[in-house]
């Protein structure tokens, strides 16, 4: 267990010694973990946001209570039934500039293997729209943004506690708006605080290509991030299948696993969208409903698992209850779901 400070290495004893007994009675679950950004330093505006000495310091920790897989070869023995006791698989969403920047030089660090799921449409000067609501707020001047003209609020920006509130509202009050009103909004506001966002939160496609070069697999999350369920389903299908199409582009391999935008079964993708995820070729896809997969569950719509404590007792605590916890209710009628390949 190099590596660890005396506290870590006392939680890293504390996990392993929960964990063993579920290898030895056979327990044999899939646990899939969420990244999204891992920072050079603390955000101040986000100070829980993931940055470098946590990832390193989590990443020593998972390679010392668990076997990490690719998530596509946990795929694979997850169809065979030959899945390891103890499997996890690092998992990325969206495509962050940093995920190249900051978590791939720690990952090769600790030879641990991660899939990349990126919005295609981002890279190389994109920017999510829920990013952009983060900056604008971040760098709005003044003690509020008065947005009533938009039909919205006037939102306090005094302190940094009202940014953050501010933030939480906008995005809560447009995420679930059709896609193109939605960025149509968003761009009001931006014209509205008369500021220039930054362009470089996404990864390149030279960062893309960096990342297959290493080894990580890479995965499609569509083109833009929108919500599938609010699609309708040709429109749907356009999205998950041209943002495999551009990735494959890119980096001339084969993209053979999907991550649902938002993820949430039944609200943000339905049992039609898994239809479209096997017809057009992927071996699997990740859901962000919580828990494990334990026995033979469906392929297409694997639960994931955000690891969001800092102290390594708590995140490894938390990581045995994932384990040992039933899944989500996936919000899939069984008559919807096809036969597994």
């Amino acid at each position: 267990m190099s590596g660890l400070r005396p506290g870590h290495m006392a939680g890293a004893l504390l996990g392993r010694a929960l964990l063993s007994p579920l290898a030895r009675g056979g327990q044999q679950g899939l646990s899939i973990l969420i990244y999204h950004r891992v920072l050079a330093q603390r955000d101040a505006l986000f100070p829980e946001q993931m940055e470098q000495q946590e990832f390193d310091r989590q990443l020593v920790l998972l390679k010392s209570c668990f076997k990490v897989l690719p998530l596509i070869d946990a795929v694979r023995h997850l169809r065979a039934g030959t899945l390891p006791a103890r499997a996890a698989c690092i998992t990325f969403d969206d495509g962050y500039a940093d995920n190249a920047e900051v978590a791939l030089p720690l990952l090769q660090k600790h030879q641990m293997p991660a899939t990349f799921f990126v919005a295609s449409g981002f890279i190389d000067g994109g920017r999510m729209w829920n990013d952009s609501i983060i900056e604008l707020v971040r760098n709005a001047r003044g003690a509020s943004i008065d947005a009533r003209p938009l039909g919205l609020a006037d939102y306090a920006i005094a302190t940094p506690q009202d940014r953050r509130d501010s933030i939480a509202a906008l995005i809560g009050k447009l995420k679930y708006l059709p896609m193109a009103q939605r960025q149509e909004q968003v761009d009001w506001l931006i014209a509205l605080c008369g500021l220039r966002l930054r362009d470089d939160l996404m990864m390149s496609s030279a960062q893309l290509r960096q990342l297959h070069a290493a080894g990580m697999e890479i995965g499609a999350h569509t083109v833009n991030h929108p919500i599938l369920a609010r699609l309708p389903t040709m429109q749907a299908h356009a999205e998950i299948e041209q943002g495999k199409l551009a990735l494959e582009a890119m980096t001339g391999a084969p993209v053979r696993l999907l991550a649902y935008p938002n993820g949430k079964p039944g609200e943000d993708y339905t049992a039609e969208h898994v239809a479209i995820a096997r017809d057009l070729g992927f071996e699997g896809a990740v859901s962000t409903a919580w828990g494990a997969s334990q026995g033979a569950p469906d392929l297409f719509q694997l639960p994931r698992f955000t690891p969001w404590d800092r102290r390594a007792a708590p995140f490894l605590l938390r990581l045995a209850r994932n384990l040992t916890a039933p899944a989500e209710q996936l919000a899939m009628p069984l008559s919807a779901r096809r036969e597994r390949a």
